[in-house]
């Protein structure tokens, strides 16, 4: 979600758990020097104008310390014009320290999430030591992310400050706030296209998905195996509805229903950051830092009433920014991915009420990936944006519609569904969207793991419930426990589950319900 209500579409990325401030830490491993290689692509038969992408040889190269290696793969802009013009694909992989299976390329989320920086910092975090002992484990940025082809949306970091954090001085929903959003969102458009070109109607999950056959062929694997969180679970879905006959063993954690539409994606998330925020509540009144006192209702109110008075009376922070309800929505959304973090909680609540803006600021600087130096480390906001235009239809609206989505998102979840609302972030976008919100059942694919936790506030529950049934060979895992996404994360049920499934095809003939 972008701040001042521009998208009701949360960045739902897996690699957002880590949040990088005093309680969290860091472990380093240091792995032997991998040797330099080819990858000699499978042979395809494709259209001719595919040909000289599918049979290209992948060329890897010691990097990243020489942990890892990396390589540079080619793919067409235009799908539907191959011949045209070409994009880079950036990918890096830890080679197995056993006997490959093949590849398994895996994606964080997002979108704009990258794969790249996220096997390349948090590997033991992607996958656990079964699997890199059994798969050469490969990410990649998808394109329009990170170090790929990338969108990219202004010349100075002060501009996207600007965009996300500025405060507009109307009241929230008024049509002069309205006129607000909608001018700032059409502004930022405009910029993203002059920055980036024709890349930027070219960036949808469909492309995406044609790109992943392309790496899948061009690292030698007849079947593609492929372990997507959160966002990446529509990319892997994706892929299985386009070549169903090609999936090796997907799995796919934390998942979106595809059938959604914006609306739905908004109420959804509502109640599930609202349910999260409820448990966080609950466990925090038993220790001894927690901010609220009296009931679990008493402190939700509490809640609303702090972000209603942010949009009234925003507290200003010693580096000069304005923190309004938006931004501390982010900066209290960002610890609810994981129950670990419900600790950072206690410290900004306490913070804010006593009038000290900068610890919310950390927290959504995190968010955003933005350094304490004001830079940006990649472009995945902008790219989030970008991807979800494309892939989320946008009906008109009138300021009566908006107004009337937000009372209903507000009914559904009093706290944090005002805030997920007034989407008008794509609204004057350069490109319309491409996708239709429909169900994939991907017909004669081989199975596909749907792991889903019971209390995912960014990726609900019922979500992972909906893609398992709409798959035709669809299997579904749940984990009975909060944070967002469960493999590698909650329990050896999960673990086993999944790990069986990769290393030895096993499927689970019912949900574990771990």
């Amino acid at each position: 979600m972008t701040t001042r209500r521009r998208s009701a579409r949360i960045a739902i990325v897996a690699a957002a758990l880590a949040i990088v401030l005093p309680l969290s830490g860091c472990v380093s491993s240091f792995l032997p020097k991998p040797p330099s290689s080819s990858s000699t692509p499978t042979k395809e038969k494709v259209a001719t104008d595919l040909q000289p992408f599918y049979s290209q040889v992948l060329k890897w190269t010691s990097c990243e310390g020489g942990d890892f290696q990396c390589a540079t793969a080619t793919a067409p802009l235009d799908w539907k014009n191959p011949a045209a013009k070409s994009i880079h694909l950036a990918l890096i992989r830890k080679p197995t320290s056993g006997t490959s299976l093949g590849s398994l390329l895996v994606n964080p989320g997002g979108p704009g999430a990258s794969g790249y920086d996220f096997v390349r910092d948090s590997l033991s975090y992607a996958v656990d030591t079964t699997l890199s002992g059994s798969y050469d484990i490969v990410g990649f940025d998808p394109r329009g992310v990170n170090k790929s082809s990338a969108v990219s949306c202004h010349d100075d970091s002060k501009q996207l400050d600007a965009y996300l954090f500025d405060v507009s001085p109307n009241p929230v929903g008024s049509d002069a706030w309205i006129a607000d959003q909608e001018a700032s969102n059409k502004k930022f458009g405009e910029a993203c296209l002059k920055h980036t070109g024709d890349l930027l109607g070219y960036v949808d999950t469909v492309s995406a998905a044609r790109d992943l056959d392309l790496l899948r062929a061009a690292l030698g694997d007849k079947k593609l195996n492929y372990l997507g969180y959160s966002y990446g679970t529509l990319l892997g879905a994706t892929y299985a509805d386009l070549y169903p006959k090609k999936t090796g063993r997907l799995v796919l954690d934390g998942a979106l229903d595809p059938a959604t539409t914006s609306l739905e994606v908004s109420e959804t998330q509502a109640k599930g950051f609202e349910s999260a925020l409820r448990a966080y509540i609950a466990n925090c009144e038993t220790g001894k830092k927690c901010p609220f006192t009296g009931s679990v209702d008493a402190a939700m109110a509490t809640v609303r009433s702090l972000l209603d008075s942010l949009d009234a009376s925003p507290l200003l922070a010693s580096d000069g920014r304005k923190l309004g309800s938006a931004a501390m929505t982010n900066a209290i959304i960002l610890p609810l991915y994981n129950k670990k973090n419900w600790p950072y909680l206690n410290d900004l609540f306490n913070q804010v009420m006593q009038g000290d803006a900068d610890y919310a600021f950390q927290l959504a600087d995190n968010y955003y990936g933005r350094t304490a130096k004001g830079k940006y480390q990649d472009n995945s906001t902008e790219a989030f944006i970008a991807i979800n235009c494309l892939d989320y239809e946008t009906p008109a609206v009138t300021n009566e519609s908006l107004r009337a989505d937000a009372a209903k998102l507000k009914q559904a979840a009093p706290v944090l569904g005002p805030q997920l609302s007034y989407d008008v972030s794509c609204l004057n976008w350069p490109y319309k969207s491409t996708r239709d919100r429909v169900a994939i059942a991907a017909k004669g694919s081989a199975p596909i793991v749907v792991v889903g936790t019971t209390n995912d506030p960014a990726t609900p529950y019922v979500w992972a419930k909906n893609l398992a049934s709409e798959l035709d060979n669809g299997h579904l895992v749940t984990y009975k426990g909060e944070g967002h996404t469960a493999y590698n994360k909650s329990n050896a049920c999960v673990n086993n589950a999944v790990d069986n499934f990769f290393v030895h095809g096993t499927v689970p003939t019912t949900d574990p319900r771990c």
